[in-house]
């Protein structure tokens, strides 16, 4: 009776969990993340820009035909001159719009960023500049870059990409980007989420993180919460479906509709994590100048895991 009643137990459960599992698998994807099956669709699009993010040598070695490779460096600024200088800077509105259209970018371009490897956060740090300079809506990202595309059954070339240069209209800048002053002003404000996007062990003051102006301070913003940008995709490096992301960013304190407001240590890794926020529908913004900037300003508050 009783090995019975277990079985009967056990059927239950996982016929409760099966519509479970189904709708996991059946989640649809965000428009700002496309498939390869997507891109194998519209490959041979006029319209189509692909931006690979990524080494030089590996670049070199394969890629999806007609992607173009693209350095951060590419499309942003570094004060290396000056003491207290920031790394990864948005430019200017003038000089980001020859910057992205030296990358082939015109007013009717659909922009594909693709990743190589494990670059995720350089990639989606591309997206967020080109979210930021008003080309958002016809940019996205593919999910598990060239890997996935590789792993799909597609083929890469070595062929390098033709350049061009694209008819871009000035752009229309979103207010995307705010500064230690407006951090340290909202930090911790009902609808507002000041979120750190580096490894658990900086934000935790276990390790302490540098810039081009040395070591910086140990720990975080005081009063910001944690969500480590490793933990925004699977093993394959695809993106966790959005009830995923929604259960980890309520873990870490944020509430349905905050605006998240992302930091780490230059700015870069913030991205992914503010990307993942943009899946499952915060509003976001990213303090450019994160960590280096913040610990430049000595008497701004900074809390370890044991100080709090």
């Amino acid at each position: 009776m009783n090995s019975r009643i277990l079985r009967l137990a056990s059927m239950v459960v996982l016929t409760a969990l099966i519509p479970v599992a189904a709708k996991a698998q059946k989640e649809p994807r965000p428009a700002s993340l496309v498939s390869t099956q997507w891109l194998a669709q519209h490959i041979n699009d006029k319209n189509l820009v692909l931006l690979h993010v990524g080494e030089k040598k590996e670049y070199e070695a394969s890629h999806i035909a007609g992607s173009r490779l693209v350095s951060l460096k590419d499309i942003s600024v570094s004060d290396h001159e000056h003491p207290g200088g920031l790394m990864l800077q948005m430019p200017t509105a003038s000089a980001l719009h020859d910057d992205l259209a030296a990358l082939g970018i015109s007013d009717n371009s659909r922009i594909i960023v693709i990743y190589g490897n494990d670059w995720i956060t350089p990639s989606t740090r591309l997206v967020f500049t080109l979210n930021y300079a008003g080309l958002g809506n016809n940019t996205s990202l593919l999910d598990g870059g060239t890997n996935a595309w590789k792993r799909d059954g597609h083929a890469l070339t070595a062929d390098a990409t033709a350049p061009s240069t694209g008819s871009l209209a000035p752009l229309s800048i979103k207010p995307l980007v705010v500064n230690a002053e407006f951090v340290k002003a909202n930090v911790g404000k009902p609808g507002i989420s000041v979120v750190d996007g580096r490894a658990a062990a900086f934000y935790d003051g276990v390790e302490t993180g540098g810039g081009m102006s040395g070591k910086q301070r140990t720990g975080h913003i005081a009063g910001a919460k944690s969500f480590p940008y490793t933990d925004i995709s699977d093993d394959d490096l695809k993106f966790k479906t959005v009830s995923e992301l929604e259960a980890l960013f309520e873990k870490a304190g944020v509430k349905p509709g905050d605006t998240v407001v992302g930091y780490c240590h230059i700015g870069q890794q913030a991205t992914g994590m503010l990307f993942a926020a943009r899946l499952t529908g915060h509003p976001v913004l990213l303090y450019d100048g994160s960590f280096e900037d913040w610990s430049a300003h000595t008497t701004y508050p900074v809390e370890t895991k044991a100080t709090r």
